[in-house]
């Protein structure tokens, strides 16, 4: 029989719990610690789940009934504001041609700017105080649409005309309180570019 603890284990709600991600669509394997050889039970596809810290790569999310564990964070789909009520139409934009707009003129301003260096009409200080500030994102695959918002610091979904909120800023995560001396646990933060203190690499379908 496992007597490990997971996130389906019968027990009361954290109080005032409030997701910031959610798991992915094929789930999520998960560690006891930041360390790779310490795997715990997976995580459903799609369950909330609160970022709690992060180390490099790994993070330690917070389940609804107080159930925490490590994770690749990188994995983690961000959610951009809290789910509408029941039965409530999905918030949408009128038009997502006014945002289009904004990133084609930016995007002319960016050329321009690099029109002009290009020229020799300018110098770098001037091309870099010229384009200071400039925030463009745009992703188009067929009738699909990924836009930045640089108004509203947020990514958009764009199907034609009409426009939702794809991504947002992901909040603050909570501080830990200092964790026990453990030989499984380094007290140095994980590096990023160090694969062996890292999460295993996940393919799709692994988790």
């Amino acid at each position: 029989m496992n007597a490990v603890p997971s996130p389906y284990d019968a027990a009361p709600d954290v109080p005032g719990f409030e997701p910031t991600h959610v798991v992915p669509k094929d789930g999520l394997s998960t560690w006891a610690a930041p360390d790779a050889s310490v795997p715990t039970e997976p995580m459903d596809p799609l369950l909330p789940v609160r970022l709690l810290t992060r180390r490099g790569d790994w993070g330690q999310v917070l389940c609804s009934n107080g159930w925490a564990a490590w994770v690749d964070a990188r994995l983690l789909i961000t959610l951009p504001q809290s789910p509408p009520p029941a039965g409530a139409p999905m918030a949408r934009t009128a038009d997502a041609r006014r945002l289009l707009a904004r990133v084609e003129e930016a995007l002319g301003r960016y050329r321009e700017a690099v029109e002009e260096l290009a020229a020799g009409r300018t110098d770098g200080e001037t091309f870099q105080r010229t384009t200071h500030g400039l925030r463009i994102g745009a992703v188009v695959e067929g009738e699909a649409v990924w836009l930045y918002d640089a108004e509203h610091d947020r990514w958009c979904y764009c199907d034609g005309t009409t426009m939702t909120t794809f991504a947002a800023p992901e909040p603050e995560p909570q501080s830990l309180p200092p964790e026990p001396a453990s030989p499984s646990v380094s007290p140095e933060p994980t590096r990023l570019d160090s694969p062996a203190s890292g999460p295993p690499p996940t393919r799709l379908g692994d988790a």
